[in-house]
Parts: C-alpha cells; structure tokens; sequence
C-alpha cells in the first residue's frame, strides 16, 4: 500500500485547504485506487535522557552505537545482516516468480491513474516499469475518459535523476491559482521526509532560473501570490523544533534572500511544528497560521493583512476546516460552550465570521453512536458531505446547506458495500465528486459524480488475481476487558475449521487511523491464493470507532491495542481457523511497535512475524528523529512516573536470553528519518546476540514507506511474504 502521502492524484487538494480533513480523505482515495501489494501502511499522521532501571536488558546500551545511521561501522553491520536474509529468502524457490508478479502487479498500465483537477487539466504523478522514478502528467476530462487517455508530460523524474545525479523522489507539487502556470515541487533524495522545494514552469516545463527554492529539510512552502510564498523550514541552528520539523513560520518575497523573509510566527523547541497556509478560494481568499504542540493539540490563527494573529478558539484538540462562509469543528473531546455541551466525535459547523464575531451557536450534523464514527467529511459548493463507518463499513450522506433543515441524505447511487471514498472534483466551483469504492477480493472503481445524480463510472482496476471461491466475514473477539473488537477475515469458502490454515494478522492500532478493507493484490497474489488466510484487526488506538476507540490505548492504556490483538489471534483459535504454530502476523512504523510487543508480550500465540520500520526502543524514541512529536501518543520516558508505564510496551526492554519467541524479520530503511533505522538495528542485534531465531534487512533508500521505487517495493514485499511461506506453510 502507499506509504508516504506524496501529491500523487487526489491527495493534491490536501495542499489547497491544508487541514486534517481535506489530506485525510485524499489519502484514503489515493490508497483506495492503488494495488496494494502489501499489507504494511506507514500513515501521514504517524509515527513519524536519564539512565533508567531497564527490564530485560542492562541500563548501559551495548547497540546503541547502531543509531549512527551512515557510519561505516553500522552499515558494515547492516550489510553482513542483509547478506543472510537474502540469502536465506532470495535462495527459495518462489522467491523470483514472486518478486516479478508483484513488480508486474505495481508496474501495470491497467492501474486506475488518480487525477486531481487544477483549472482545465486533471494532474497525475505515475511510475511504471519504463519510468521507476515517475512522470508528472496531465491530461482533460475528455482524454481521461478514453480507455488510453493522451497524456502530457510535464516532468520526468527519471531524466531529472539523471541529469543530476540525484535519486529524486517525488515529494508533491502545489500549483499557483488562477493560472495554474506555475508550482511549487517538491522532491528527497530517497524518499526521505526532508525534502528540497524548487519553482517550475508548466509553460516551458522546466524549473525557474532565479525561482523560488528551498534547501533540503523537513519544511515546506505554499503560495501566498505569484511573488510571496509562505515558509516553515530549517531557517538555521534553533529554528526546528525537537521533533526535527519547523518552529518559525515567514513571509518570503521574491527577489529577496530568505535571511530577509519575515517571521510570522515563532513557535516553542518543545512544539512538534509551525506553519502558515493560504486559502485561495476566491472571494473567501485567508491566511492562517497552525502552530502543533502535539498530536491533537494545535492552535489555529487567521492571520490578517497586517500580519495580525487572531486566535480561533476552538478546541486543541478539535480538527478544523474553513471552508467560504463555514467553518467546521470535528471534537475529540467533550466541549462545553455557549451554554451546550458537545460530544466528543461530534461534527458541528457554523458561519466563521460570525464565529469571530463572538458567536457560539452550532449545527450539529453528526454525533457517534456507540457503532459509528466519522471518517471524513467536507464542502462542496452547496453541500456537506460525510462518510460514517458504522462497525467499519462506510455509509456516504450529504446535506444541502441551502435548505433550512440542513438534513443528512444518503448519497445516491453510492454503493452500498465495501469501503467507499469521496472527494470533491472542484469544491469551489461545482457539487462533482470522485468516488472510490473497493475491498479486499474487489478491484477498485473511481466514479465522477454530481450530488443528486447517479455517479458515472471512469474507470476500474483489473483483477490482479483470482479471487473465485474466496470470501470476506467480519467477526469480533472479546478483549480481557470485555470489549468487543471487530476484525475482517478473507479465506476460502467452506474452509475446514481444522485449526491447520496458515493465517497471517495484521495490525495497526495508533494515531486514530482506521483499517478499512481495501482490494489488496499482494496479498491475493502472494498469500490468499496460496492457501493462506488473512486477517485484519481492528484494534484500539485506530479510529474505527472514533476518538474513544483511539484513547482507549493511549499511553498508560496502550497494552489495551496488544491484549485486543492476542483477543483476535485467540479467537481466531476457538474457532478453528489456524493454531499458534500456522499463525504469523505483521505491522509496520507504529504498527511495528505492534508486532514487536506481541512478539515480546505473547510469544506463544505465533510463529512468525514481520516487523517493518518499527518503533522499538521506547526509553530513547523521542530523541530520535521526529520520536518527540509522538509524546502525546506514547507518552515521555524522561519522566520516571510515564516510563513506568510506557516500559512496558518497550519491546527493546522486554526480550530475554531465556525467552522463546517466534521467528521475526525486520526491514526498515537507511533513508527512513521519521522513525530511526537504530530501532530495528538494536532489536535485531540484541535478539541476535541471545540467540534468537531473526532476519533482517535495510533497504538503503525508500524512507518511511521502506522502498523509493516499485523494484524496491516488490524486492521488500517478496521477502516479507517468502519468510511467511517459509515460516507457516512448510512442514508440520
């Protein structure tokens, strides 16, 4: 599955309105139309001292010198390592085959291109077999229509790569409004978040002499008009936060150095980051200024045009989207004002001048139930649409906010199974939507719709494997506090329940993001159709049941995610599906952490796990890369009364000599600076060194997805599923 939200079709509306919302329901539609090849999502809100009393390991850290991410002596150490993983898995017999169908699979032309619409064109970025880097592209409606639209190139990163001698990694591109004759690109090397910003032309579709551009770091920049743009980057020693990301936000012209941008806003070193936006929709045209203390706790500024700063008081917590006239407020926690008091998951809107003027009088258009949630929603130009997941599965209602009622109606013609994604076409200028729908056996289909009108189908991905005599079923396991936990099961019809099927779980459970099904060809490719069940948990921390279900597992309550992961495995035994020694799981970033305490946690519910880009060492975390903004998630093991807790959930600190554990592979990326490499290395060499069963590998490039291109992709994902085979489905 995708794994770092780059403007790639649909996710460039999340550079227009730049709130939590708008880049929340482009990826969802982004991931919704790729083939996925792997279970593993690395998600765009994540995870990215004293000496203490340790449990299971000495205070002194014998690997901590593995944190030097590109000293000799580590990547002589990772080298060695990389050395016996491809040669324990590269040598099976189905490794090649299976390499070169899910490279197939992620270079296929009959994959559905996402577009996005700037002015007359509709945008696309897309790699293939013959552009590994990627195109940047655009085409008309008219030509997307077509079967095999024309398309016109306007970058080729590859050729850019080469003329460099860079391995550029397409980062997104911000267009300037109404001309949409010039952009903002952004590009790492190797997929990293640091990334550099450069001006382009469309007209001459090359990059502007003496243009706009931005040195390498983990910042960006936005259009304010065609001459001024607005900044949050490395300004210099001081100006980044302790999380890595930027505490100082500017106002830069063109034509002069960026010494000489003028600060809008400077933030604390403890904050996880500062940025100001532009919204250019037009007649409605603001500026505003976000400065992130923490996951889910920001404060929002409309920003005037003497630079003025007027707090938006809402909520910390609450997710905000202004949008013309209206302002919506999406709570995380109960609010009480103007005399009401709201519930936490609720959706409330409201005229935002009015708002400013001291008014405090809410609609509210939707509020949880005890199966429900919201998972997204947003403007039109005359309608509020929202997207509810109700025991996981979606339901699409809009309301016309030119009636007196403002009554939610189900969208026509949306389907009524599977996940479904929408997003508008032109919110500013018309009520067209795109809309997504997919699952785990269903090729995904991408729709153009009119609200009222029945949606028209542009196109639909192919089946990439045979899903005949194959099903999906929900269940729900009982966790050691009696919550009920659903998860989703893909297996053969009629399947025996003889405790025998190799089955492989996946997880995630952090960061309020949900896992919906989605058409995984991957996972069909390499594992349902080879005789394996999967298996997908919708643990606490995830946000399938809202903001309770998230702050269920946070920080001291974070071994609630793990004892309802083992809930699910063991239900998965009661009802005969597979047994410990045919059970593997696997996770990624925070779901790595995931995998990594169930590995330490409950060693004997499984045989195999493969454990990506984790999170590990949790007494050092938030020193490392952005580790710091993820406190509000975990907690902060510099205060001795949270390390008590977050102690153990620290996998690093929980493995022993003595222990029996399943056989783990690691992957992570040399490139990855949003969760440190050093966690998987120091896992893997302490479990080594005890002589534990363990694999590993690093990838040099890739960043936080693991892989930079799609051979990279398809190499990783072939190992991780040849482990699982090796592990699961060979012998008794």
């Amino acid at each position: 599955m995708l794994t770092s939200f780059f403007l790639h079709g649909f996710v460039a509306a999340a550079a227009i309105r730049g709130s939590r919302r708008w880049q929340g329901a482009a990826s969802v539609l982004l991931s919704l139309l790729m083939p996925v090849v792997t279970a593993h999502t690395v998600h765009a809100q994540e995870p990215i001292s004293a000496a203490t009393e340790a449990v299971g390991a000495a205070p002194e850290d014998p690997w901590q010198w593995l944190e030097d991410v590109g000293g000799e002596a580590a990547l002589s150490w990772v080298r060695e390592r990389n050395k016996v993983a491809q040669a324990a898995l590269e040598s099976d017999g189905t490794f090649a085959g299976l390499r070169a169908d899910l490279l197939a699979i992620l270079d296929s032309d009959e994959r559905i291109p996402g577009i996005s619409k700037r002015g007359e064109f509709y945008y696309n970025f897309w790699r293939d077999k013959n552009n590994p880097r990627g195109i940047w592209r655009r085409t008309t409606l008219d030509e997307y229509r077509k079967a095999e639209p024309k398309w016109e190139v306007l970058l080729d990163l590859d050729a850019l790569g080469r003329s460099e001698k860079e391995n550029w990694v397409w980062g997104g591109a911000d267009l300037l409004r109404p001309a949409y004759d010039r952009a903002l690109l952004s590009l790492s090397r190797g997929g990293a978040d640091a990334q550099v910003v450069r001006e382009f032309d469309l007209t001459s579709k090359s990059f502007v002499a003496d243009g706009f551009a931005l040195p390498e770091a983990k910042g960006s920049a936005g259009w304010v008009d065609r001459d001024t743009l607005f900044v949050q980057t490395d300004f210099g020693p001081g100006s980044m936060t302790d999380s890595g990301y930027p505490r100082v936000a500017k106002l830069w012209q063109r034509g002069t150095p960026l010494t000489a941008a003028r600060v809008l806003y400077e933030g604390q070193p403890t904050d996880m980051s500062v940025a100001a936006t532009h919204d250019d929709a037009p007649g409605f045209e603001r500026n505003f200024v976000r400065r992130a203390l923490a996951f889910y706790n920001s404060e929002l500024y409309l920003l005037d045009a003497g630079l003025k700063l007027t707090r938006i008081e809402v909520p910390n917590s609450a997710s905000t989207d202004i949008f013309h006239e209206w302002m919506s407020v999406e709570l995380r926690d109960d609010w009480s004002v103007g005399g009401k008091t709201y519930q936490a998951g609720s959706l409330l809107v409201t005229r935002f001048d009015d708002f400013m003027a001291g008014q405090r009088e809410f609609r509210v258009v939707f509020e949880p139930a005890a199966n429900s949630s919201l998972a997204g929603s947003g403007f039109t130009r005359d309608f509020l649409y929202l997207n509810v997941l109700e025991d996981v599965k979606n339901r699409l209602y809009v309301i016309d906010r030119r009636t007196a009622d403002w009554k939610p109606v189900p969208l026509v013609g949306a389907p009524a199974i599977g996940t479904v994604g929408i997003m508008p076409v032109d919110a500013d200028e018309s009520n067209a939507y795109f809309l997504t729908a997919t699952d785990y056996l269903t090729p995904t289909t991408l729709s153009l719709g009119e609200i009222g009108q029945a949606p028209e189908k542009l196109k639909s991905m192919p089946a990439f494997f045979d899903a005949a005599g194959l099903q999906i079923t929900q269940h729900f396991a009982i966790s050691d506090d009696g919550t009920r936990v659903p998860y989703f099961m893909v297996a053969r019809q009629g399947m025996t329940a003889d405790g025998t099927h190799p089955t492989l779980l996946y997880g995630y459970g952090g960061f309020e993001i949900s896992l919906q099904p989605s058409y995984s060809a991957g996972v069909g490719r390499a594992w349902t159709t080879q005789g394996g069940v999967y298996v997908v948990a919708n643990i606490r921390g995830g946000g399938e049941y809202g903001p309770r279900w998230h702050q269920g597992a946070l920080k001291a309550n974070r071994l609630r995610a793990y004892e309802d992961f083992a809930a699910v495995a063991r239900d998965l035994f009661a009802r005969k599906i597979t047994s410990p020694r045919r059970l593997g799981i696997q996770g990624g970033s925070n779901g790595g952490l995931l995998v990594g305490n169930m590995v330490t946690l409950y060693p004997d519910l499984m045989q195999a796990a493969v454990c990506q880009v984790p999170l590990l060492d949790m007494r050092r975390y938030n020193q490392l890369l952005a580790g710091a903004s993820w406190m509000a998630e975990y907690g902060n093991p510099d205060k001795p009364e949270e390390w008590e807790f977050i102690r153990r959930f620290s996998p690093y600190h929980n493995v022993r000599p003595d222990g029996k554990y399943p056989s783990v592979l690691f992957t992570t990326s040399t490139r990855d600076d949003r969760v440190h490499p050093g966690h998987a290395r120091k896992m893997m060499a302490l479990m080594e060194s005890q002589g534990h069963a363990v694999l590993y590998y690093e990838n040099i490039e890739g960043g936080h997805g693991g892989a930079a291109d799609n051979a990279q992709a398809a190499f990783m994902q072939a190992l991780a599923y040849t482990f699982l085979r090796q592990q699961l489905m060979s012998g008794k």
